[in-house]
């Protein structure tokens, strides 16, 4: 397998291994909501989540964007986003990446329209889709294999905002749902043949080292296509910003990241494909940790830190799987690594 360079299989080295180039990212805003927010579940969202669901990055929304015919159209949200990145391309196609808040919270129908305006495209290579395992419904499931149906040379991929396997820790981040509706979600996806990028947050409250790692040898065992990790970011007019402003929660350090992602990527199977390693919260409403926004000096710091302790990814690999997600869930459960009525000092 071709990392090009890299000590870790990035999205971009899949890109080129199955392209012959990279694919640039255009994240889409398609004006939906979530269940965490609109009161199905509650109404104040995961206590990090911004105002903007995650979408503050959206092509519609960016600075020099032009502006776009109706406030959710996603065929010139994807036009935006081409004229920002015709400076530094270097590919000729694109991924469609429906990021801002529950991409799969919303009309049957309404969906179908917007991922095939996207899937239509013929510079598209396929979409990406974030959503939650507890808003994939059996509709959405067909509504999946009719689009692989009839788009059969684009991929579609579903990324799923795991955090933790930590039970107590996603009451605490208000997650809204169990580790077994996750693995649900898995095995409909993985019967359905649709690849599944997780969300994993390092220096989250109350998490120690080996309970990420727990985590990451949880995810290695599910068959997950890829996987972004990232760091914990305190944003303006969450409810995390009010803890980490009466001194409640900490943030991790530069050093501290680094460490913890080096172990991470070192414990994950070398077949995984790595779609983030860090991240860069909006400036205008970061407020820690203010290290994150030189998004370029926290990449080359990883690289050389891993070049010069000759650490790559799935060198600490445990290999092993087992018939059934559910036994799998059940397995860590049995070893007292949930504690559901347990949640972090607040």
């Amino acid at each position: 397998m071709d990392y090009h360079g890299k000590p870790y299989y990035s999205l971009d080295a899949w890109c080129k291994n199955t392209y012959g180039e990279k694919l640039y990212k255009i994240a889409l805003d398609a004006g939906l909501t979530c269940p965490n927010r609109d009161g199905t579940l509650d109404s104040r969202g995961c206590i990090f989540c911004s105002a903007g669901g995650s979408g503050e990055f959206a092509a519609g929304r960016l600075p020099g964007a032009e502006p776009v015919d109706g406030p959710f159209s996603i065929r010139e949200q994807l036009e935006a986003g081409k004229k920002l990145l015709e400076k530094k391309k270097t590919g000729r196609r694109y991924i469609a990446y429906f990021q801002a808040y529950t991409n799969t919270y919303g009309p049957v129908d309404y969906l179908a329209s917007i991922y095939r305006q996207a899937l239509m495209e013929p510079d598209i290579a396929g979409i990406s889709i974030a959503t939650r395992p507890d808003c994939l419904g059996t509709e959405i499931m067909r509504l999946f294999a009719s689009l692989k149906q009839d788009f059969p040379d684009k991929f579609i991929w579903i990324e799923l905002g795991l955090q933790t396997i930590h039970e107590e820790t996603a009451l605490f981040i208000r997650r809204g749902y169990p580790l077994s509706c996750f693995t649900e979600a898995m095995e409909a996806l993985h019967k359905a043949d649709i690849p599944v990028i997780v969300h994993v947050i390092l220096g989250l409250p109350g998490e120690t080292e080996e309970m990420l790692l727990q985590t990451i040898r949880f995810l290695n065992r599910c068959g997950i296509f890829g996987i972004k990790l990232q760091l914990l970011h305190i944003l303006e007019n969450t409810d995390l910003a009010v803890l980490y402003r009466a001194g409640k929660v900490p943030v991790l350090s530069m050093d501290a990241y680094l460490s913890y992602l080096q172990k991470c990527i070192a414990a994950l199977s070398p077949d995984i494909v790595i779609h983030r390693v860090t991240g860069d919260g909006p400036k205008n409403i970061l407020i820690a940790p203010s290290w994150s926004s030189n998004k370029r000096n926290v990449l080359n710091t990883l690289h050389q830190r891993m070049k010069l302790s000759s650490i790559r990814q799935g060198q600490c690999y445990e290999s092993g799987t087992f018939d059934s997600l559910q036994i799998d869930c059940a397995l860590y459960v049995g070893q007292g690594h949930f504690s559901p009525d347990h949640s972090p000092d607040q």
